[in-house]
């Protein structure tokens, strides 16, 4: 199979980790006899640094042109203070909305290796297996009007959450969809209590609910929700909320797994004529610059996410799996970044790469 990938490697460890995921890209390409092309381009700080702005046209055209994308981390502390359309972040929404992609799935599952790796008592977290679906390209990160208005003394902030049944329907049925081949539950999550665009939320997801009776449906409260996270995590299969509850809520995620090094994400949009997912996937991370080209980031997140872009972009579900054993092995066998506190050395982020490499 041809696979035509570009790569964004963004800023402060987004090259180190995507540089390990690519190795492993490279090298399931090799075994299973799949014709591999890379190509490169800027997104976010360097993007700046080097073109003046966070996503330039180039990187569209390549982006659009490619069958998948495979991103680092955006975000430099130079640009806190910059406006809003000068900050790195502002090429990562640009570019989840040139290339539609309006559900991003993050997984979040205990491995046994890492029990110790999390600060929740172990009988808490051992067996949770979750993917948070995230509404994406919606909400209060992309609602109109906003931003910051001086009116003499008294400066007001505006931003607007903002949803219609469209988008809610069209997430709502990727979360169904995947909870069928799961343990067929779907958890929503919402604000309905005070917030309108929840309850429409609630409304629609509850009507494309009936599209799947073999899938349960539960809702919870946001603030519910992020607790029984933590409280009782294995309840959850598949949980389905917008975009800002679910940035808040999959970083909770961490802690379950033990590090955030540790989340994969697949950013996905509508299916292409082949059949295969539209898909950006990057790990749930920042860019860390306070580690940057240190070689200690931990890689096993932009890993997954090479795991989630073989199976959800071109349906090479063998090859994800080879991936994901691969990943345990090395989690098994203690190779690992100091954030996971090994019992003995830390291995480099490198050495973790190679491992897993090898491993396959």
């Amino acid at each position: 199979m041809k696979l035509n990938v570009l790569i964004l490697p963004g800023d402060g460890i987004g090259a180190e980790v995507t540089r390990e995921a690519v190795k492993v890209l490279q090298r399931v390409a090799e075994k299973f006899h799949h014709q591999l092309t890379l190509t490169e381009g800027l997104l976010g700080g360097i993007a700046i640094h080097k073109t003046g702005t966070p996503l330039p046209q180039e990187t569209i055209d390549r982006a659009l042109a490619a069958d998948a994308t495979l991103m680092g981390a955006v975000g430099l502390p130079e640009f806190d203070q910059a406006p809003p359309e000068k900050r790195p972040e502002k090429g990562l929404l640009g570019i989840r909305k040139v290339l539609g992609v309006y559900a991003n799935l993050r997984p979040v599952r205990s491995y046994k290796a890492l029990l110790d790796s999390s600060p929740l008592k172990n009988a808490l977290v051992d067996g949770t297996d979750m993917i948070i679906v995230r509404e994406l390209t919606g909400g209060i990160y992309y609602g109109t009007p906003r931003g910051i208005y001086e009116n003499g003394a008294e400066t007001r902030a505006v931003n607007t959450m903002a949803y219609t049944r469209s988008e809610i329907e069209r997430v709502a049925r990727m979360a169904f969809h995947l909870a069928r081949n799961r343990r067929k539950k779907v958890t929503s999550v919402d604000k309905s209590n005070v917030i309108e665009t929840s309850q429409l939320w609630r409304r629609v997801v509850i009507e494309v609910a009936a599209e799947f009776p073999d899938v349960a449906l539960d809702h919870l409260l946001v603030d519910n929700c992020a607790m029984q996270l933590i409280l009782n995590p294995r309840r959850f299969d598949v949980l389905v909320t917008e975009n800002m509850f679910g940035d808040i809520l999959s970083d909770e995620g961490a802690v379950l797994a033990g590090s955030i090094g540790m989340l994969p994400s697949a950013s996905i949009g509508d299916r292409k004529p082949s059949g295969a997912w539209v898909g950006l996937y990057e790990p749930v991370h920042g860019s860390a610059p306070d580690i940057a080209g240190q070689n200690k980031a931990n890689p096993f997140g932009a890993i997954g996410s090479v795991a989630a872009m073989l199976e959800y972009s071109f349906g090479l579900k063998e090859e994800a799996a080879a991936v994901n054993r691969a990943v345990e092995a090395v989690l098994n066998s203690g190779r690992v970044t100091a954030d996971l506190k090994p019992s003995g050395p830390p291995a480099s982020t490198s050495e973790v790469g190679d491992a897993v490499v090898s491993a396959i």
